[in-house]
């Protein structure tokens, strides 16, 4: 293929579709595979087989692309009746949560429910819920022609009722997702520098206080800045210099896939918090080029979509979504490698969790349907050979 010829691939607008789909579907791939590796031993020793996390994870991987399929055809005047109601759906999900035997603890954190064979997390769905009645709400004035609105009263209370709500169950990760993505909405509706700066000021303040006002916090900071310090290692230190072992021991093509030394109990959560640290040990600096390489695709993929959607809350939902994956994204890795304190969120797409993968596949059903409703990007699709694409 000529250079020329690659270039014009690369400008039309159906490859920003293709790329979408090809990092969606190649970092779930990655993430069965390194979630079987991750908690083979955890899954024995717990479960009574190397299987059972990994059985979940493809019902769960299953369900989502089958749920994605129908949500990518949702007319968008569908979208915007269930956007609508979004912010009441997501605040009642994590209300139900608090009620008194039906929330459950897991590791400290009261945002789960418990359905008997399977743990459900609210809060996950919520995030896109509450991304897609902002994206309508966004939306609003500029259908009707407003020229300036205050985007700040628009959609920051019904974001502060669930960052409240997920805080009250113990959950500060879940809840910076909710306010770095509240920040990356207000950014993209062209907010005012001043009152951006305010109000992002004020939300690191907020974090502040809450880490300096709970003990178990305040440890997990110090330990992030030092985690091999005497008197960290063995505490809160302990998942961050274990993450940061497992990372230095992969070398650049790592030890071997199967042959994480620190799943053997050294590092908790090796399938779902700390799945970044298995890859670079397992599949060394080129596996975790690779992760990163695959999400930047996908994140960028999202962005360009947006860029080219007529409807204003489309525009918005998907910058929301894109926001949403990249800060988890950032903190997932940033805890990985102790340049963050440990925050206790997922990867997208490759950690193990029913919850998270269904609702980060819902925000990308969305986007998916967006690329499609796109007239340049649906023409190329009709000319395709393979019709599950259209």
């Amino acid at each position: 293929m000529s250079e020329l010829s690659q270039k014009n691939i690369l400008k039309k607008p159906v490859t920003i579709y293709y790329l979408l789909l090809a990092s969606t579907a190649i970092l779930s791939l990655l993430g069965l595979v390194m979630v079987f590796s991750a908690s083979s031993i955890y899954s024995l020793e717990n479960k009574g087989t190397t299987y059972a996390i990994i059985f979940r994870q493809v019902i769960f991987l299953i369900l989502s692309v089958l749920m994605t399929v129908v949500l990518s055809r949702l007319s968008l005047s569908r979208w915007k009746l269930i956007a609508k109601y979004g912010a009441l759906i997501a605040i009642i999900l994590l209300v139900i949560v608090q009620i008194p035997k039906v929330g459950k603890s897991v590791n400290g954190n009261h945002n789960w429910i418990s359905l008997g064979f399977v743990d459900v997390q609210p809060s996950e769905v919520a995030k896109f819920l509450i991304i897609l009645w902002a994206g309508y709400i966004l939306a609003r004035p500029e259908r009707i022609g407003v020229i300036e609105v205050n985007v700040i009263k628009l959609i920051a209370p019904a974001f502060f009722v669930c960052i409240l709500l997920v805080l009250k169950g113990e959950d500060l990760g879940t809840a910076s997702v909710f306010a770095f993505v509240l920040a990356g909405l207000l950014w993209v509706s062209g907010i005012r520098l001043g009152p951006f700066a305010m109000l992002v000021s004020a939300g690191f303040l907020g974090i502040a206080v809450l880490i300096l006002t709970q003990a178990y916090r305040l440890h997990r900071l110090l330990a992030f800045i030092n985690p091999f310090a005497e008197d960290q290692y063995k505490h809160y230190g302990w998942q961050s210099a274990h993450s940061l072992l497992g990372l230095a021991s992969g070398g650049l093509f790592g030890v071997g896939l199967g042959a994480s030394r620190q799943k053997w109990g050294n590092l908790a959560e090796a399938h779902t918090d700390f799945i970044f640290s298995v890859i670079g040990e397992e599949l060394g600096l080129f596996g975790t080029f690779a992760t990163l390489l695959l999400l930047a695709i996908l994140i960028f993929s999202i962005f360009r979509i947006a860029q080219r959607a007529n409807d204003p809350m489309v525009r918005y939902v998907c910058c929301g979504v894109g926001c949403w994956i990249g800060i988890q994204t950032i903190l997932n890795v940033g805890s990985t490698l102790s340049v963050l304190p440990v925050v206790g969120v997922t990867l997208p797409l490759v950690s193990y969790g029913g919850s998270a993968l269904i609702s980060t596949f819902m925000g990308i059903g969305f986007v998916i349907g967006a690329a499609r409703r796109d007239s340049e990007i649906y023409e190329e699709l009709k000319k395709s050979a393979w019709k599950w694409l259209r």
